[in-house]
């Protein structure tokens, strides 16, 4: 009986002294990061039969139990790799929102100011200083957009060089997860009994993986895990790990791209298949945002800068000179996939043809094997390139596209029309005199006229500058007959005359043409308008300027071009279309911060749920110490009487 009584007692003693091990581990372990509280799970010996029944044999530790929660723990994961990712989105739009929105470094303001100086300019055209005001504030409205664009372009490297570390990261700890799942496999026994200290190393692994990349954890066996990113696409599999790779992209080689390596090839992969995380945000923020920033910007440069130039060409300057461009244009980015079929000799060529047209969107050009199909990435909206063998370029959204020679199925090309506007953005005139600030034909009748009808002091239009067009001598425009008619149009140019809208063409060598009071008279891109009422014989001089000094008829127009709906289809000004550039990323700024403001809350709740479950309570660690303390006292004492009558019985038998 004692004999039994002393096992029952050493059962307890060591029950006790696991409790006590375990609980001062626990404690131990309080502020390790992933590590989930543990405990003794206990079990009644095998009882022994007698005639008088079932006699215990004590106790024994049949588990140390790890109290983690995979439901809770998922939870966990996802609130944090969203919180991950918005806070990496936001540190990167914080910085374009504070450069575009700012007062005194923003685009607006060199924007009023140089259109202020044009305005001055055509109040007194033969200023020099007003005209060189103008060059002035040009070269500050190029110092301006390209100092915006520069520091995008910073920020785009910036990225480049996070995403570039962030794969290391992300690789580092996939082989470290990869190796524990290999050490956790080995160690369990199929029993229940599991390697806790391991599993939690693993889970934390996982949890600050999350954080980089968003992760689906998924068991397989021998509490091996396997661990998936983004779309699905599979980084550790058992004990192996696979690994990303930072890349170039195909068609773009300034732009760090995330491929997967399989063997000795690396598969670029979307930026869109990589969600979550810190390197989701990243991606996210760059074609989501800063693409489109930078192309909005450029389209802002481009239309500027080709409107001004258009209406800059139909003045003359102070010599008399035609108006050549004011400024200079970037020209669209064509980048072809390095991975095209070897031997293909497609091309495609972009040209910007109409800058009201254009889009904030890149675009992709790609064959099938059967057609080759435009589309435009922002919407991924197709449009078919018809016919092929192209007569001729196929103009989308402003851009006309030229695509020659034969490719194979799969071959592709990436058109960025406005991504080096504002870089390109440039002064092409660098003298005040070159400024085409006159128009380039005048007006005039003579005192003689007996009527009252009067000229308009007349414009170009663009038809101004065909060749053959513009005017080289005097149009004398006599008004004969009744009802009243104007002779003396050149014979080799069609008249229009446009009265209420209502457009009528007169072939060329007419020999005459209805006056009528109000109309719009076109002849060769001059344009004209009469009032009053002429006499028989009355005449009207169109006549080349030659005083390219004095005359703002020019300038007026230049400076109207300030107020003028021109951009998106002619519903934007240039400082409209600017403003929702600065209004989009503003919106999206704090978008991205409530949402973070939102997501922490979340992560917080369910941390904190999970913290209830796996967490280690110091004071409940304290109670369990004087619980398992007080068990391993009165073990000892149950040991110490099995000690004391098993000497009784020795002494009896002496």
């Amino acid at each position: 009986m004692s004999g039994n009584l002393l096992n029952i007692g050493k059962t307890g003693l060591f029950a006790a002294q696991v409790g006590l091990s375990t609980t001062g581990h626990n404690i131990a372990n309080a502020n390790v990061a992933g590590y989930s509280r543990q405990t003794v799970v206990q079990a009644s010996g095998i009882a022994q039969g007698y005639g008088y029944g079932f006699m215990g044999s004590g106790t024994e530790v049949e588990q140390i139990k790890r109290y983690s929660d995979s439901f809770l723990n998922g939870q966990v994961r996802s609130a944090q790799t969203q919180v991950s990712s918005l806070d990496a989105f936001y540190a990167q739009i914080s910085q374009v929102d504070n450069l575009l929105s700012d007062t005194t470094s923003g685009l607006s303001p060199a924007l009023q100011d140089f259109f202020k100086g044009v305005q001055d300019m055509a109040s007194n055209p033969s200023s020099a200083a007003s005209r060189q005001a103008v060059l002035s504030n040009g070269e500050s409205l190029v110092s301006r957009f390209q100092g915006i664009d520069d520091r995008l372009t910073e920020i785009r490297q910036g990225v480049n060089s996070e995403i570039t570390a962030k794969v290391g990261v992300i690789n580092s700890y996939a082989q470290q997860i990869g190796q524990l799942n290999d050490k956790i496999a080995q160690l369990s026994t199929g029993t229940g009994n599991e390697p806790n200290d391991l599993m939690d190393a693993r889970d934390q692994l996982i949890a600050d993986l999350n954080k980089e990349v968003k992760t689906t954890v998924t068991r397989g066996n021998n509490n091996s895990l396997t661990v998936s990113i983004g779309s699905g696409q599979p980084l550790v599999v058992g004990n192996k790990a696979f690994q990303l790779a930072a890349t170039t992209s195909p068609t773009d080689l300034s732009r760090v791209q995330v491929g997967l390596v399989t063997g000795s090839k690396v598969t670029v992969l979307a930026d869109s298949a990589l969600s979550g995380g810190e390197l989701g945000g990243l991606m996210e923020f760059r074609s989501g945002t800063l693409d489109r920033t930078q192309n909005s910007l450029g389209r802002v440069a481009i239309g500027l800068a080709q409107t001004f130039n258009a209406q800059h060409r139909l003045g003359i300057d102070g010599a008399g000179n035609p108006g050549g461009d004011f400024f200079k244009v970037g020209v669209p980015v064509v980048g072809r996939n390095i991975n095209n079929a070897v031997g293909s000799t497609t091309d495609v060529q972009a040209a910007i043809v109409d800058p009201t047209a254009l889009t904030q969107s890149d675009y992709k050009v790609s064959y099938d094997g059967t057609n080759y199909m435009v589309t435009r990435l922002s919407d991924n909206k197709p449009f078919p390139v018809t016919p092929f063998p192209q007569t001729g370029p196929q103009t989308i959204d402003g851009v006309a596209f030229t695509v020659t020679g034969s490719a194979a199925a799969g071959d592709s090309f990436l058109v960025r029309p406005t991504i080096n506007g504002a870089s390109d953005f440039a002064m092409m005139v660098n003298e005040r005199n070159s400024i085409a600030a006159a128009a380039p034909i005048s007006t005039s009748l003579p005192l003689s006229n007996k009527g009252t009808a009067t000229i308009s002091e007349g414009n170009v239009d663009a038809s101004y500058l065909t060749p053959g067009n513009a005017l080289t001598a005097p149009v004398n425009l006599t008004v004969g007959g009744a009802p009243a008619g104007l002779s003396g149009f050149p014979a080799t140019q069609a008249v229009t005359v446009t009265t209420n809208g209502v457009a009528t063409t007169y072939p060329a060598g007419t020999p005459s043409i209805p006056f009528t009071a109000g109309a719009n008279y076109n002849f060769g891109g001059v344009n004209l308008k009469f009032a009053g009422t002429p006499v028989a014989g009355d005449t009207f001089t169109v006549s080349p300027n030659t005083n390219g000094t004095a005359d703002n008829r020019n300038a007026r127009l230049l400076g109207n071009l300030q107020t003028k709906p021109i951009l998106d289809g002619g519903k934007a000004t240039y400082q409209s279309a600017y403003a929702e550039l600065v209004s989009f990323v503003g919106n999206k700024t704090r978008e991205v911060q409530v949402n973070g403001q939102a997501g922490d809350t979340l992560l917080k709740q369910v941390t904190a749920a999970q913290q209830d479950v796996s967490g280690v309570n110091l004071d409940e660690e304290a109670t369990n110490l004087l619980k398992y303390q007080q068990a391993y006292q009165a073990a000892g004492k149950v040991m110490q009487m099995a000690s004391t009558l098993f000497d009784t019985v020795l002494s009896i038998s002496r």
